[in-house]
């Protein structure tokens, strides 16, 4: 049970004195009914003392404090003024209801009060402390106090998502949710392009296989009469169409094509409807090959040495896929290697087959360069090196891409490796090299490997000595022993003597 309660509000600290702590202590259901009743309430908890934030931006801090549990001066100051002082947690009088265990434990550190979070009552009167406050302070108005909740928890949002120029990876994540959306969509916009303009000119379908510049050329020729029509100059069209296609013998055979197709004949109505969509498929072709753009500028800026390693998009889906860069980073290098195959690996345990050997990773080109016995070994080294690029990312000060583009020289030594046999560079030197190249010095490195040497060394030795102090004796000190323990029992006396 408490004695005393402490109330954050949007306008301040308030301090409740429990009256008859003892009896409301053993009743928690007389606690529970009195709580809606301010009349029953008010013989419980009374207003001790009060101190206003003289500002939006004070009260802004001292939530963020209260949050992280930090005691701030004005909180200190509160509760050293209206409470009495303990030497020690043990000593104290008296204790403390708080709405948050982790400001208990500050204030417990900061002031040596006793503190409790814990326990139902405690929660039951803070619950009725903050139904009724607006009643109880008698100095301050209802509509005040809501407008200065609304305003604080306006203030205090917007801190908590505040857009950071440098870290901005949720930006990275919607980008890439959204060039995985337009794939899907402009592929399957595509195929109904191809589907609907075959019906009047069935040949350009084997003529130009890509997609996209299918519905180029489609637009750019409406009707395939366009470029023999009386009146039109034959060779200025297929210039263009040439500008189009970026292929003179493309063009030539779309022009030939045109002339002897087998297509139907298609209305003015119809082929303007098939133009409009023609134009929407290239314009979002467009607009998506400026969205990777964007993308991989936004990669450089938050995780270069991640997109330098394993590109823009896989590393993007990766972060995406866990939510953060901050949420990658904490990961082992395990589960970045079967990041994006969590069903498979929870059908191959519950089935007991094989598990995944890789994720999201395997769209990396390294694991389609290593060969198939090869791809196993590959991913989980690419996704060891991930994970230091990622945490590197992360938590650097400084941005700089040299760690991905010498993570990135050992796997392609490690794929070499795997076909000729050449030992790859041990990962200290390369670290040391990507030190000393990004202008940090590698002294300390030098130094911490230098004594991890000698800690080996040590270590060494001493199991050494151990081993030998173990080692059972020679056959031949043990036959003396024995001989001589034998003589002593068949000639006691001569062994005193």
């Amino acid at each position: 049970m408490c004695d005393y309660l402490l109330f954050e509000n949007a306008t301040g600290y308030a301090l409740f004195e429990v009256i008859e702590a003892e009896d409301i202590g053993t009743n928690l259901e007389k606690v529970q009914d009195s709580v809606l009743d301010l009349s029953r309430f008010g013989k419980m908890v009374k207003l001790k003392a009060f101190v206003p934030f003289k500002s939006a931006e004070e009260a802004l801090g001292n939530i963020n404090d209260i949050s992280e549990g930090v005691v701030n001066p004005t909180l200190s100051g509160f509760l050293e003024q209206n409470l009495p002082k303990a030497k020690s947690v043990k000593k104290c009088s008296y204790t403390l209801g708080v709405s948050d265990s982790k400001i208990g434990t500050g204030i417990q550190e900061a002031l040596n009060m006793k503190c409790n979070a814990a326990e139902k009552v405690v929660m039951e009167l803070m619950r009725g402390v903050r139904l009724h406050f607006a009643t109880m302070m008698k100095d301050l108005e209802e509509a005040d106090i809501k407008k200065s909740q609304l305003g604080l928890a306006h203030s205090y949002s917007r801190a908590k998502v505040k857009f950071n120029v440098h870290k901005s990876d949720n930006m990275i994540i919607q980008a890439i949710a959204l060039v995985d959306q337009l794939d899907k969509d402009i592929n399957t916009f595509a195929m109904r392009v191809r589907e609907w303009y075959s019906w009047h000119f069935p040949e350009l379908v084997k003529i130009t296989t890509d997609n996209i510049m299918y519905a180029r050329v489609a637009h750019f020729l409406g009707k395939r009469t366009s470029m023999t029509a009386a009146g039109v100059d034959t060779a200025e069209k297929l210039e263009q169409l040439e500008a189009i296609t970026m292929d003179s013998t493309m063009a030539t055979s779309i022009l030939e094509a045109t002339k002897s197709s087998m297509g139907f004949d298609i209305s003015d109505i119809d082929m303007q409807n098939v133009s409009l969509f023609t134009e929407k498929v290239v314009s979002l072709a467009d607009y998506r090959t400026k969205l990777h753009d964007y993308l991989s500028a936004k990669m450089s800026a938050v995780a270069p040495n991640l997109s330098t390693l394993i590109g823009e998009v896989v590393g993007a889906r990766l972060i995406s896929h866990a939510g953060s860069l901050t949420n990658l980073a904490k990961y082992p290098a395990s589960t970045v290697q079967i990041l994006g195959a969590e069903k498979a690996l929870f059908r191959a345990l519950k089935t007991k087959g094989n598990t995944p050997k890789y994720g999201l990773i395997f769209h990396s080109s390294f694991i389609g360069r290593a060969q198939q016995k090869n791809k196993g070994r590959i991913s989980r080294y690419l996704a060891n090196k991930c994970s230091i690029a990622s945490r590197i990312d992360c938590f650097a000060e400084e941005t700089t891409d040299v760690f991905g583009t010498k993570l990135r020289e050992q796997v392609e030594e490690r794929l070499k490796f795997y076909e000729t046999g050449d030992a790859p560079r041990k990962n200290i030197d390369v670290m040391r090299e990507a030190i000393k190249e990004n202008g940090l010095s590698g002294d300390g490195a030098e130094s911490e490997g230098a004594a991890d040497g000698k800690k080996a060394k040590k270590a060494k030795k001493e199991k050494k000595r151990k081993a030998e102090e173990a080692e059972p004796e020679a056959p031949a000190a043990k036959k003396a022993k024995k001989e001589k323990k034998e003589k002593k029992q068949k000639h006691p006396k001569q062994a005193k003597k």
